[in-house]
């Protein structure tokens, strides 16, 4: 059985009810689809991040809701740990210098390590990326 992790701006897609990327979503079983702990710790650092800018009720109530939102969606998604033998995956991508963001990176690595396919509408990086096998759903 093959497993997709959403990346970051996918499950954001996928959050924020995005038609093409919910239609891929719903074509798939529960325990067919996750994502990392990388991408968890992004959006819950970007909803920390809008908590301390926020400064009218209105933003706070707005941010709070939203960082809810997020946990709930979470919660209900298998999330793959950032294990040892992650990190050495990691550790040897990054030796290859292809100038991709760290987290990209270590998303990556947490996908080839489960031999999973990647969702994610950053191509143009994640091409670059030996054997990674990725889709993009957007479109």
């Amino acid at each position: 059985m093959s497993f997709w992790v959403l990346d970051t701006d996918t499950l954001t897609l996928l959050q924020h009810n995005h038609p093409v990327v919910s239609a891929h979503a719903a074509q798939h079983t529960p325990q067919e689809l996750g994502t990392t702990v990388i991408t968890v710790e992004e959006q819950l650092a970007g909803w920390y991040r809008e908590l301390r800018k926020a400064r009218t009720p209105k933003q706070v109530a707005r941010a709070y809701r939203r960082l809810a939102e997020s946990v709930t969606t979470l919660s209900g998604l298998p999330i793959l740990t950032f294990s040892e033998n992650d990190i050495q995956r990691y550790q040897q991508l990054s030796a290859l210098k292809m100038n991709i963001r760290k987290m990209d990176l270590r998303i990556a690595a947490i996908v080839l390590e489960h031999g999973a396919i990647l969702v994610t509408r950053n191509v143009r990086d994640f091409q670059r990326i030996p054997n990674l096998t990725m889709e993009d759903w957007s479109q």
